[in-house]
């Protein structure tokens, strides 16, 4: 990883231009511009508010809308920068066949393309809070810690992607319904506290429960969301409970990820 870092410093440039040419790309010729970076997350949370009006979710003391958005700013960043990540080797195939260069730059890009968009989304978030009445919390200067973790978790998932979908193209087709089932799995729908409610205190799960509950929140985006809604809605530092589980995941994934990244490297532009 001490090698990732060297390369990222002798390549900024180079990534920051990748990262450039995306944005503009994606939105030169679109009338909405920067602002469709709040459609997806606008109309999820449409959709999971009629679902909660039907089976009914509760939200404890913070309004639904503010809980819910609060979790999808870090799944949206998470979902996009993995799935365009794991494309990003296969998207720049006829660079890679004429230059060389470190090849990791190419899915990391693809998470620091993410990251501007996700500080458009972190802009709206704020004009939510304040609608509902909630103001700046000392404790919100956890955010830039969680959000490093989130975007850990996004390369961890991208490196590994990208490399396996050279090879295997199936990869590609896969990430969205592998994306799709973790989103249920991550406390987006329903806060955390509904998880720990059932588990821990009602102890739904028989002699199970402690064990699942642990297994729930080994997903890092557990942590991560439930993190970020503790400091930004609550005013609360993150739970290690919580957050613990996941990061050991990523701590282990993360260095595994870039090996089988850097051992398919030397075979993309023999296979792309």
């Amino acid at each position: 990883m001490i090698r990732v870092a060297r390369n990222l410093i002798r390549h900024h440039e180079l990534l920051g231009i990748l990262a450039w040419k995306v944005i503009a790309t994606r939105y030169e010729q679109a009338y909405l511009g920067f602002l469709w970076v709040l459609v997806k997350p606008a109309v999820l949370l449409l959709i999971f508010m009629l679902i909660r009006g039907i089976v009914g979710i509760d939200s404890g003391n913070v309004p639904y809308p503010l809980l819910t958005y609060s979790a999808l700013l870090f799944w949206v960043f998470f979902q996009e920068s993995a799935a365009d990540g794991t494309n990003s080797i296969v998207r720049h195939a006829s660079l890679i066949r004429k230059v060389y260069f470190p090849r990791e730059i190419f899915p990391i890009a693809a998470v620091v393309t993410k990251s501007v968009e996700f500080g458009v989304g972190l802009i709206m978030l704020g004009l939510l809070m304040a609608y509902f009445g909630y103001g700046p919390r000392a404790t919100m200067l956890w955010v830039p810690a969680i959000f490093a973790f989130a975007a850990l978790t996004a390369l961890t998932v991208s490196l590994a992607g990208s490399a396996l979908n050279v090879h295997l193209r199936d990869v590609s087709q896969l990430m969205p319904i592998f994306l799709s089932l973790l989103m249920y799995a991550s406390p987006i729908i329903y806060p955390l506290a509904l998880v720990e409610k059932a588990l821990v205190v009602g102890q739904a799960a028989g002699s199970w429960s402690d064990f699942l509950f642990l297994v729930y929140t080994a997903n890092p985006l557990v942590g991560i969301i439930d993190s970020f809604q503790r400091v930004s809605l609550l005013g609360l530092p993150p739970d290690p409970a919580v957050v613990v589980p996941g990061f050991v995941v990523v701590a282990v994934a993360l260095p595994i990820s870039y090996m089988i990244f850097r051992r398919a490297e030397a075979y993309f532009a023999d296979v792309i």
